[in-house]
């Protein structure tokens, strides 16, 4: 049964509410407050399944009281009610499950209860071998189960493919239709449209179904958007930024826990797609990555490993080939290990690259090392 937690600053409209739900007999109501601080106060110890919660409330709202109870009470799902749709946006920035108008109808009232029972169902059972889902978004869009790929996860349609990346990328907030419409079939009419995005959103849902993949597509504010929840799901991505992030600078006693953070990019974010939607994200890992990247190169020419320099610096240029100071880090080794012919292939490389992709001749910083280098190379012959 659904242990369920009240909130509302209304009298009549608890009240209201509270009726309503006590006729449906999944829903056991644990507690009920016209006071939001009473219940922040209260709801840890009742340990509620769901907490119904108005929004327009005096001194404080029920969008500041659901960030606080999301944090005391963690295994709760936050129901907005409210009279008001213009919070719409900001309810589903805090995860909420549902967003329900007043006045409230019956039927509107038990789809929300039907989905917190399919949400508590598909919880995480504390039991059994489990099997983690990885969802792989550096370079192309890849599913593995406890390390090995899903390969027979196949979408019906390019359309179907970026639809669930743009909710992943978007996972757990809430996605309103105009959004995709706009973003996948921007030159339909509306109801046009509308069909294309209930089939495909339809073909993903059954596409993750048939692979036995536990991901939630909800319909929320009142069926006028999604939202992609993905719970505990990993996204390599993610992982990959946050351990980055949390290790030290690199030295003699952790280099190879850099090295493998190093190798794990494979590729851009969503780098196989055009996808122009990511590309504020994709320029804002690249960016992490080639720090990172420049900073380990350092490191080895510091510490005399210039093998391992010479391949990081290839690596960046593989991956990220118009990025210029990869090129010129490369030289630099190429000479300090005497490598003269090595040194004018990638000046070549990079200098031809630019002029036939870009229609652009070499930056001055490499233009003025080269010369430089030719210069010294005379003198010594």
């Amino acid at each position: 049964m659904i242990q369920a937690v009240l909130v509302d600053d209304e009298r009549l409209a608890l009240v209201k509410l509270e009726f309503m739900l006590k006729e449906i007999e999944a829903v056991n109501i644990v507690a009920s407050y016209t006071d939001p601080v009473q219940a922040i106060q209260e709801a840890p110890s009742l340990e509620p399944d769901v907490i119904f919660i108005d929004i327009e409330m005096p001194e404080m709202n029920g969008l500041q009281a659901a960030a606080i109870l999301q944090e005391t009470c963690p295994n709760a799902t936050i129901v907005f009610v409210t009279a008001y749709n213009h919070y719409a946006v900001e309810a589903f920035e805090l995860n909420a499950l549902d967003y329900i108008l007043k006045p409230v109808r019956n039927d509107r009232l038990l789809k929300t209860v039907q989905r917190l029972e399919d949400r508590l169902t598909l919880a995480p059972k504390s039991t059994g071998e489990v099997y983690e889902i990885t969802i792989r978004c550096l370079q192309s869009l890849r599913f593995e189960r406890g390390g090995q790929p899903l390969n027979n996860l196949r979408w019906r349609t390019s359309k179907a493919q970026e639809l669930f990346a743009f909710l992943l990328h978007n996972r757990n907030r809430f996605v309103s239709k105009d959004s995709l419409i706009d973003l996948l079939w921007p030159d339909f009419n509306l109801k046009k449209a509308s069909t294309h995005l209930y089939t495909t959103i339809y073909q993903v849902r059954q596409c993750l179904k048939q692979s036995e993949v536990d991901l939630q597509i909800s319909n929320v504010s009142g069926g006028e958007g999604y939202m992609l929840e993905t719970g505990s799901l990993l996204i390599d991505a993610t992982q990959w930024e946050h351990n980055i992030l949390a290790l030290e600078s690199i030295g003699e006693d952790n280099y190879t826990a850099h090295q493998s953070l190093f190798d794990l990019y494979s590729g851009d974010y969503f780098g196989d797609y055009d996808y122009l939607w990511a590309e504020g994200e994709r320029q804002r890992l690249r960016t992490i990555w080639l720090h990172h990247a420049m900073g380990m190169a350092q490191y080895y020419i510091d510490s005399s490993r210039i093998p391992e320099a010479v391949t990081v610096y290839q690596r960046v240029v593989q991956l990220q080939p118009y990025f210029e100071q990869g090129h010129l880090g490369l030289m630099k080794v190429y000479s300090s290990i005497g490598e003269r012919s090595a040194v004018e292939e990638q000046y070549k490389t990079l200098k031809d690259l630019l002029k036939s992709e870009l229609g652009i001749g070499l930056p001055a910083s490499v233009e003025d090392w080269y010369e430089q280098w030719v210069f010294h190379n005379l003198r010594v012959q």
